[in-house]
């Protein structure tokens, strides 16, 4: 079997040697975080996302490979193996050419094709598929009468039937009339049922193959799922027929042979052939479409969770509610749960006064400065009541508005039980959502990604391939962040490439009955923590505190040697890691030759350029370098809203039409993609990513539907 590098080197624009590199690693068992972080090398320094999009392929290919084998075998099982058709299956590019070629020898069920040679009539459809100007199917057909067979009539329609079964079957037919259908279908759908729904805008909608975006397959479709809708892909019907009489019919040549020949290929395209590439084309757009949405839903949980944290700051975490009232959780800024009560801000209960009391009293007696408070349910009401309750302290403390997808089901969950056993389920949600604000990454981990609430559709795309996408897409933040091995939990833990859940339990129970971790070696004595695991997941967990200071860099401790030669050979010690002493490491690595260097080391180039850069500043978080979260003191309501009004806001949601951005009037507004740039953009992902930080202008504001529409257009964006 191929191991596809060249193709792969070329289908990317990736050279041969990093390509196979990357196939060798892959093959080998390492995780992809390790690949991309500890093995550049010999990838030519792939990131996470392109080593993953080569393995996709790469699987994709090696299942290609698979069933060519069993399709060839079928064949050769049949005896009806050919040259011709073993260099067709060995040139197909595609599962559906592979499919189109096996066609023909494909076992079938009952059809008036298979009745038709049953009853012995294959030699005259051969006969007359032939279409020699000499032969008269009429009279030939007297030959095959039979019981079954009463007239010549009944044996041409079933010689009819099995000419249009193989031109049905044909690969080259099949492929041509496929490329007519991608180039001038259409897709259309009407309404199934009076009944007014929010597919309206669909019950007489066409839109062309070639054309239709992916957010409307999806739409499309769920409306036909839930009976709203009928959707199909129309052409031409009379061109698409013709297309197949005009490459099998021989109207000049082929005598009376040709007539049935021509009524058969046009039974065939009606019949048979529409029917399957109508099926075809409509699976392939869904799962393009399907495609495109989970790649949307992972990018923007990727930022969700790469959100700067809010470190060394005391938070108070509201869940909003009405008849359970709003749950409060103080933490401090090591995430431990302070205290934990129950208001009633909402002014119908009447006790908005000693709601504020309590309020105060918790944020003034541990010294609370940021209050994180969920956008469900009494959200506005709450933000409102905690507007309020700055004012009145005189202000020193500020909030934020925390999107709280999630937050119940993590709260309800066994592992938020054994969490904390003594909570109310309510109020392990108040945690959650403070603890949220202030390491968005830590906290999302323990909530199944599809319930965070950044995707479309999310219900509706292949379950098996959206978990793969969002399962990596945690595995490479969590890596690209690091853990602190001695306080991270169990689901944190267990996203750290290598670590299974088991091992990610086998981790904190070591640590609950041996204490602390001292050093990255003592990772060795967790049961059924073996070397491969070690060397995948030592480099990505910490300890800050450790006594060896490259314990709590991202050096691999394969490469601690070479970091200590290093140092020695620029005059430094390992004391002096993260100190303003080795500021001027980087300009002393240049003055002596990194090629020299990295000779004498015994690593490739970039090694040495991450151990520099480790060395410099041990543990350094990417995320520090982006956008801070946008924090509030005082709130607006849709009312206040204007057309014309420019305000800043944070994007909460990037989907194919647009972005949701939060503007702190509880009530998200719609930027649509024609209105993000000045210039076109195909996809609203060109500019904007969730936790952006942006201005918009408001275009309109429908207050009875709660619709704000706004516009990025000409409003200059802070750097």
């Amino acid at each position: 079997m191929p191991n596809h590098a060249e193709q792969l080197a070329q289908e990317l624009n990736l050279s041969l040697k990093n390509v196979q590199g990357a196939i060798d690693l892959i093959d080998a068992g390492n995780t992809i975080p390790f690949i991309a972080r500890y093995r550049k090398e010999a990838t030519g320094s792939m990131d996470d996302q392109v080593l993953r999009n080569l393995g996709d392929r790469l699987e994709y290919l090696r299942g290609l490979d698979k069933r060519k084998e069993e399709v060839t075998g079928s064949i050769e099982a049949q005896n009806a193996m050919t040259p011709e058709l073993q260099a067709a299956l060995a040139g197909a590019k595609t599962l559906a050419e592979v499919e189109d070629i096996y066609r023909p020898y494909k076992p079938k069920r009952k059809t008036r094709a298979s009745i038709a040679r049953a009853r012995g009539l294959q030699p005259l459809a051969d006969a007359t598929l032939k279409q020699d100007a000499n032969f008269d199917p009429q009279t030939a057909a007297n030959d095959y009468l039979n019981e079954e067979v009463p007239d010549a009539a009944a044996a041409l329609a079933g010689a009819q039937d099995i000419i249009a079964e193989t031109i049905s079957d044909d690969a080259h037919c099949r492929a041509e009339l496929r490329r007519y259908y991608h180039a001038f279908g259409m897709v259309k759908s009407v309404k199934a049922k009076d009944e007014d729904s929010v597919y309206t805008q669909y019950y007489d909608y066409t839109e062309p193959v070639a054309k239709i975006p992916g957010h409307r397959i999806l739409a499309l479709d769920r409306g036909e799922r839930e009976g709203f809708l009928k959707v199909s892909i129309a052409v031409e019907a009379e061109r698409a027929g013709g297309i197949v009489a005009w490459m099998f019919a021989r109207k000049k040549t082929g005598g009376a042979s040709a007539a049935i020949v021509e009524a058969a290929a046009l039974d065939a395209y009606s019949r048979l052939i529409h029917p399957s590439l109508e099926n075809e084309l409509r699976a392939e757009l869904t799962a393009k479409a399907a495609e495109g949405a989970i790649t949307v839903f992972g990018e923007n949980l990727r930022q969700l969770l790469l959100q700067p944290p809010i470190r060394g700051k005391t938070v108070m975490g509201l869940d909003p509610g009405y008849r359970m009232g709003c749950k409060v959780a103080v933490v401090d800024p090591t995430g431990k749960v302070l205290a934990t009560d129950v208001v009633y801000p909402i002014p119908a209960f009447k006790k908005v006064e000693q709601a504020k009391a309590t309020v105060k009293h918790l944020i003034q007696k541990y010294g609370v400065q940021i209050i994180a408070i969920g956008n469900g349910t009494a959200g506005a009401e709450t933000e409102q009541f905690a507007a309020q309750v700055i004012s009145e302290i005189g202000g020193g403390v500020q909030y934020m508005v925390v999107s709280e997808a999630g937050a119940s089901v993590y709260s309800a969950s066994p592992l938020a039980a054994a969490e904390f056993p003594q909570f109310d389920v309510n109020l392990r949600s108040a945690v959650s959502i403070a603890r949220r604000l202030q390491d968005p990454l830590a906290e999302l981990v323990k909530i199944d990604p599809k319930a965070i609430g950044v995707g479309q559709y999310q219900h509706d795309m292949p379950q098996k391939r959206l978990n793969e996408t969002l399962d990596g897409v945690v595995e490479d933040c969590v890596n690209s962040v690091g853990v602190d091995l001695n306080t991270a939990s169990a689901p944190l833990l267990r996203r750290v490439a290598g670590v299974s859940a088991a091992t990610a339990k086998n981790i904190v129970a070591w640590r609950e009955e041996e204490g602390a971790f001292t050093s990255r070696a003592q990772l060795k004595k967790v049961k059924g923590l073996g070397p491969k695991a070690y060397e995948q997941c030592a480099g990505f967990l910490r300890l800050p505190e450790a006594k060896n200071r490259l314990d709590a860099t991202a050096v691999h401790p394969e490469s601690y040697a070479a970091a200590k030669a290093l140092l020695d050979a620029c005059g430094y010690t390992a004391a002096e890691i993260g100190t303003d002493k080795l500021a001027d490491l980087p300009g002393v690595v240049r003055a002596k030759g990194a090629g020299t260097l990295c000779e004498a080391l015994g690593v490739g180039e970039p090694t040495l350029n991450d151990i520099v850069a480790e060395l410099c500043k041990p543990g350094r978080d990417v995320r520090d370098s982006l956008p801070k979260p946008l924090l509030r003191s005082d709130v607006m309501g849709l009312d206040d809203l204007k057309p014309g009004m420019e305000l800043t806001g944070t994007v909460r949601n990037v989907i194919d039409f647009g972005a949701f951005v939060d503007l702190g009037v509880h009530q998200d507004g719609l930027v649509h993609v024609s209105q993000i740039s000045d210039k076109f953009i195909k996809h609203p992902r060109e500019v904007l990513k969730v936790g952006d930080i942006v201005r918009v202008k408001v275009l309109n504001v429908d207050t009875a539907k709660k619709r704000i529409a706004l516009t990025m257009k000409g409003v200059p964006q802070q750097n």
